[in-house]
């Protein structure tokens, strides 16, 4: 079982920009693609982004975050990357990354994913 490990939440003001980050443990980190997911106070987890496997040369975001977030990886760190834009108090959650059960292209729902860090807080404040 994989373990992740989310970082570089805080509270930042409306237009300022954060990165996190998400630490995979194992050796086959490269073999799966990974997603980023966000869940708002009240509301349901929701996907942001997903980056392919290997090179990560696909990505997919939600249209809430395009042109503002980027997904990035790097396999020799076991790494992947979510840096944030132009942040909106909108974007305001706790953020998680997530490992797909299978070895999918660009998994985007809630369900194929099995794997979840503990999540990092991200505030915008307006």
């Amino acid at each position: 079982q994989v373990q992740l490990v989310e970082s570089g939440g805080g509270l930042v003001q409306a237009g300022g920009s954060l990165r996190l980050s998400c630490a995979a443990s194992g050796r086959t980190f490269s073999s799966y693609a990974m997603g980023w997911f966000r869940q708002a106070p009240g509301k349901e987890r929701e996907f942001v982004a997903a980056i392919s496997w290997s090179s990560g040369s696909m990505t997919y975001y939600a249209n809430s975050v395009k042109d503002r977030f980027t997904i990035s990886r790097v396999n020799a760190n076991n790494t992947v990357y979510l840096q944030m834009n132009s942040l909106k108090p909108e974007d305001t959650a706790v953020y998680y990354c997530g490992r797909p059960a299978r070895q999918v292209v660009l998994p985007t729902t809630l369900g194929e994913y099995d794997s979840w860090g503990q999540g990092t807080q991200v505030t915008v404040s307006s």
